[in-house]
């Protein structure tokens, strides 16, 4: 096991080697259909490298905590005393796109294909989000954590990537961290190559609305009663609804509502007794738009999906965690930061448009959440995808300034 170097706070660590070659681990491990063979990798890694007390729920959560006394989602009363923070990741990827795997039959059993140039790794999940999460492991095995702060916890999730089944099992088996870091990417929002700390991202409600109607031959129109001019005024109502704003932090955010799809009518000559118009929107923290409205007399509302956003109300908490990446940033083995990052390339306090498991945290477990990561904008889930080995250095210079430096409260 390798013993925490004990870095004072403020000061950033050396960004050790295991977290590019965890990574290389990682990434090689196939998770797109079963996420077993990445978890048995990271648990066999943190029950060696770690003395934390270690979990694999019946879900196939990978969890810990650094406390022996200290179960991560029961604790003894003793550790129960103390808030907690978890650094926060998931083991499960996308399906992989044919040119990363050395066949293409699609199952569990096909090996992944990584490729190693301009210091950056090419694989499905290395930006979504498993160099991350091997970031997130090494910091946890590696801070030296303040006398008075919250207890450490490390969380690595099944099932993020269809719609946070893992997170959300565990919440319901007690898991509600106080504070949390989640590895999203959160790097090129505020300006190229810049690792941000992002307090709030939207979510997402995917919905769809049902018309009836009464089928009747097409030669005789007024017999029947059509299920698509019904829709179309439905989508009108939907064309005319607000989206909803919020302020996180003083930041601004957006959400967005837009008919994706519309389906009715099973012939050229019959009036159509059915159609769904299918619904994607983008929610806030705190308000929603109001698709009740078009819904009514034979319109049925039906909600298949609803990722929640999340919101950090703790500035403080925030503060922290954008120091840290502040000072990850100025330290002198940052090659894309250098000593003194000029204006316009300090991280910053961001917003994400997309959701991730920080939205069941907070929503769920009450947790206050940023998210902070290596991927960039429009890495994930591509046939390229890729992660700069640089950043994940970086990243774990952020994970481990944030637990080495928030007291909690």
């Amino acid at each position: 096991m390798t013993e925490p170097a004990g870095t004072p706070p403020g000061e950033a660590p050396e960004a050790p080697g295991e977290v590019r070659t965890l990574t290389r681990e990682l990434v090689a491990t196939p998770s797109h259909e079963d996420e077993t063979a990445a978890g048995d990798l990271l648990e066999a890694w943190l029950r060696t490298e770690t003395d934390a007390t270690v979990t694999r729920d019946d879900h196939g959560n990978v969890l810990a905590a650094r406390a022996p006394d200290s179960d991560p989602v029961a604790p003894s009363e003793s550790a129960a005393d103390r808030p907690t923070l978890a650094l926060v990741g998931h083991h499960d990827v996308v399906p992989p796109d044919d040119s990363q795997v050395v066949d293409d039959d699609g199952g569990e059993g096909t090996e992944y294909i990584l490729e190693e140039r301009d210091d950056r790794l090419y694989g499905r999940g290395s930006a979504d989000m498993k160099g991350s999460l091997a970031a997130l492991a090494v910091a946890f095995r590696d801070a030296a954590l303040p006398d008075d702060g919250p207890r450490l916890v490390f969380a690595s999730f099944v099932g993020e990537e269809v719609g946070g089944e893992g997170c959300r099992a565990a919440i319901e088996d007690g898991f509600a961290p106080d504070w949390a870091v989640v590895g999203e990417g959160s790097t090129g929002y505020s300006a190229d190559g810049v690792t941000d700390v992002a307090v709030a991202h939207k979510g997402r409600r995917a919905s769809t609305l049902v018309a009836h109607g009464q089928a009747a031959h097409a030669s005789e129109p007024e017999q029947g009663d059509n299920a698509v001019y019904r829709a179309a005024d439905a989508v009108d109502a939907v064309r005319d609804l607000d989206a909803p704003t919020a302020t996180v932090l003083g930041h601004d955010l957006a959400g967005s509502v837009a008919v994706t799809g519309i389906e009715g009518g099973d012939a050229w000559n019959v009036i159509p007794e059915r159609c769904e118009v299918t619904i994607d929107e983008r929610t806030v923290p705190g308000d929603r738009a109001d698709i009740g409205r078009a819904a009514g007399e034979s319109i049925d509302w039906e909600v298949d999906q609803d990722l929640p956003p999340m919101a950090c109300r703790d500035e403080r908490f925030a503060s922290v965690a954008l120091a840290a990446a502040r000072t990850a940033h100025g330290h002198a083995n940052d090659p894309l930061a250098g000593d003194d990052p000029a204006p316009g390339a300090t991280p910053e306090h961001v917003v994400k448009p997309h959701a991730t498991d920080a939205g069941w945290l907070a929503d769920r477990a009450g947790t206050d959440c940023v998210v902070c990561g290596a991927a960039e904008p429009g890495e994930a889930h591509t046939a390229d995808e890729s992660v700069s080995l640089a950043v994940l250095d970086r990243c774990y210079r952020i994970y481990r300034g944030v637990a080495e430096t928030f007291e909690g409260g």
